[in-house]
């Protein structure tokens, strides 16, 4: 016998909603063969069983949301036998009989189950203010239907009410695609539920519906804006959504845990700019995607990884020891429309030059900011890159993402007057595109000179590497 869990689908995802169940109880399942499908905030993703089996029980059924860890079903190596089966059928027999107890009727103890026939009619009301029922009868009793994550992002996103929308899943719950395609056919509709909340500033809206999923039924409310808060004279108090809430907590323990330091460089970036304006237009037609600084800074750091490997690190359980990866997993941090942050993770990067490179982070980007990545896509990075480099900042101090020991923020590149050397030997002023990189490590890792090392060549392969080889 094995229980399985809720796995964790993501560093800040705690809790999940089943989506739907490939087999049934009886059913064999073969070992990585799909079981079953969870939404979370950030991902819909099908969960592959861990050992070939059957299974034998589901403790969790479709449209239910629970916690990273809760037992959810059993599987077992061999086939449910006959004796529970034939265990079961008493058990169904049994209720038989009681009719048939009419018998002692005529005795006093037969008249007392009589009266208490009415008592269940009197919890019915009652279940008309308790809501919480299955999909289909919350539904029909106008109560907030069952949502999962994702599909309470889209709708709190379009500002569309959930009772508007015509559900196609189990028991009439409302999916992703029953959400897509609403808002493909009645966009108009995504803009009526939005402005009630305009109308009444005096209640706290919240952020997300992440915070508010159990909140009485109603339209959802508007988005959190500069105009709605900043009423003057009053102050407004302003709900963290699930991954704001999460990504705090993460960011805390990891200043807590860490020893913090930071080293920074500039970086001549003309070489690069130089490759990037003569083939920009190439490669923009032969990917689709625009050619940034980033798919390089990326390159440099996975190619200085080599050279550095403690770098590539993360620490022990116990902190006593050093975990230096073979492999490099580079997660790259995505804004979520200012709601949040969340890093997929282009793996295996060592493999791959400039051109895959920068192929999957604008993939995994795009991904990440219409909830489309999978577990997969957002878990196993081993080295972060953060980039705030297109607002045009000049210096960021990045908080490292645990238990990896490093995380490099890329800043702004802009058209600066530089001292630059001459064919003979001498110095002149030029205008080159230059800009900051940063690196924020642990101190229990490895020392600054290590650090400051890892930096400086990372700066070299940026401004010495000919790319024009790359593309």
């Amino acid at each position: 016998m094995a229980d399985i869990e809720l796995p964790q689908l993501g560093e800040s995802v705690t809790e999940g909603t089943i989506t739907r169940w490939f087999k049934a109880v009886g059913d064999q399942v073969a070992e990585d063969e799909p079981l079953f499908e969870v939404s979370t905030d950030k991902v819909d993703s099908e969960v592959p069983s861990p050992m070939a089996g059957y299974l034998t029980e589901i403790l969790v059924e479709e449209g239910d949301t629970v916690d990273v860890g809760t037992k959810i079903a059993v599987l077992s190596s061999s086939p449910p036998g006959d004796a529970p089966a034939a265990e079961a059928e008493p058990a169904a027999a049994e209720p038989a009989p009681e009719p048939a107890a009419a018998e002692p009727e005529a005795v006093a103890p037969a008249a007392e189950p009589e009266p208490e026939a009415p008592a269940p009619a009197e919890p019915a009301p009652v279940a008309e203010a308790a809501p919480p029922v299955p999909p289909a009868a919350a539904s029909a009793a106008g109560a907030a239907p069952l949502l999962s994550p994702v599909v309470r992002r889209l709708l709190d996103d379009a500002g569309v009410d959930a009772s508007a929308v015509t559900g196609t899943g189990i028991g009439g719950r409302i999916t992703r695609s029953d959400v897509e395609e609403h808002l493909r056919s009645a966009p108009a509709a995504s803009a009526a539920p939005s402005a009630p909340p305009a109308s009444a500033p005096a209640a706290t809206p919240p952020i997300a519906s992440h915070v508010t999923q159990h909140a009485a039924p109603g339209p959802p409310p508007a988005r959190i804006t500069a105009a709605s808060v900043a009423a003057v004279g009053t102050d407004t108090e302003v709900p963290l959504n699930k991954i704001r809430t999460i990504t705090a907590e993460h960011m805390v323990r990891s200043l807590e845990t860490s020893a913090h330091a930071y080293v920074s460089t500039e970086v001549d970036y003309e070489a690069v700019e130089r490759v990037r304006q003569s083939t920009k237009d190439q490669f923009r037609a032969d990917e689709g995607i625009a050619l940034t600084f980033l798919p390089f800074v990326s390159r440099a750091v996975v190619d200085a990884l080599a050279e550095f490997p403690q770098v590539n690190g993360s620490m022990g359980e116990d902190a006593s020891k050093l975990v230096v990866h073979g492999s490099v997993h580079l997660g790259i941090a995505v804004d979520l429309d200012n709601e949040g942050l969340i890093v997929p993770v282009v793996h295996d990067a060592q493999d791959q030059r400039l051109h895959a490179i920068a192929r999957h982070i604008a993939d995994l980007a795009e991904r990440a900011r219409h909830k489309k990545l999978t577990a997969d896509d957002i878990t196993g990075g081993t080295v972060t890159i953060t980039n705030v480099g297109a607002t045009g900042n000049a210096f960021l101090l990045p908080i490292i993402n645990q238990p990896q020991v490093m995380i490099l923020a890329t800043d702004g590149v802009k058209r600066r007057p530089v001292v630059v050397e001459t064919a003979d030997g001498g110095e002149a002023i030029a205008i080159h595109s230059v800009g900051n990189l940063t690196l924020g490590w642990d101190h229990r890792a490895f020392d600054g000179a290590y650090a400051s090392q890892f930096l400086a060549r990372v700066k070299e392969i940026l401004e010495t590497r000919d790319w024009s080889t790359e593309l």
